[in-house]
């Protein structure tokens, strides 16, 4: 089978099944999984398909969310670094809202044995890990749990965030741009990040960089709301300083 024949096919499958994974299309064409990042990479340019960690997805699945566990390996090392550098932005005694995410949770697992915080969160994930931390004031948002996310939303979410205000929000996003703002899959989770925003006297986003120029299909705010945006060095310097042109500080861990 020629390349071009190949990659038809791939998008076929892609477009079938909602996504299409590098391995198991080694397998099924009998090629190299290096082969299929070449296929993925020409259909991503050629705007058919839109890669993401270990596979790829048809172009234009704005509501497309991967699961826990996927964006628990995805970047690892790179949230990791992230989280680390967010902890110089916790306030004294303070009060912090965490949001739901996968970077915001290494946040959660990295705060130290010492700090005294009140901290709000809507996720089940990151209560959980805090729950036993001797210094925190844990204050859990209820609300309807998305299965997919394990985050509440809805309106006793949206209630208690417009009741509170916290000195610093780490939020997080599925993509991020100066063009389309602040983007999530889920509306009902927009809803909630918008809420959390609104609650907040300083915002900081934690995404790691292949986040950048990604578009959702839920927005939530600009990224002029954002006070500071902590990434990784994979977004390139000419990327942070047209951020920061609009306002936002950029870090690069």
């Amino acid at each position: 089978m020629y390349a071009p024949e190949r990659q038809q096919e791939i998008l076929r499958l892609a477009r079938d099944g909602g996504r299409v994974d590098v391995v198991s299309l080694a397998e099924e064409f009998q090629v190299t999984a290096e082969t299929i990042r070449r296929d993925l990479k020409a259909l991503d340019r050629a705007g058919l398909v839109r890669r993401v960690h270990g596979g790829a997805i048809p172009a234009g699945r704005l509501d497309f969310e991967p699961d826990l566990a996927e964006r628990e390996t995805t970047a690892a090392d790179e949230k990791d670094r992230i989280a680390r550098a967010a902890l110089a932005e916790l306030p004294a005694d303070g009060t912090v809202i965490v949001d739901a995410g996968s970077t915001a949770a290494r946040l959660a697992g990295f705060l130290p044995a010492d700090a005294s915080l009140t901290v709000v969160t809507h996720s089940l994930p990151i209560a959980a890990r805090l729950a036993d931390h001797p210094g925190i004031q844990l204050h859990l948002v209820g609300g309807r749990v998305r299965h997919r996310t394990r985050a509440a939303v809805d309106a006793w979410a949206l209630r208690a965030y417009a009741e509170i205000r916290a000195d610093v929000l780490f939020v997080a996003a599925n993509g991020f741009s100066t063009e389309h703002g602040l983007t999530t899959p889920d509306l009902a989770e927009a809803a909630v990040k918008r809420a959390a925003v609104a609650a907040a006297r300083r915002v900081v986003l934690l995404a790691d960089s292949s986040k950048h120029g990604q578009e959702h299909f839920a927005r939530f705010g600009d990224l002029g709301d954002v006070d500071l945006l902590i990434t990784d060095t994979g977004l390139s310097p000419q990327d942070a300083a047209a951020i920061e042109r609009g306002g936002t500080e950029v870090a690069r861990a």
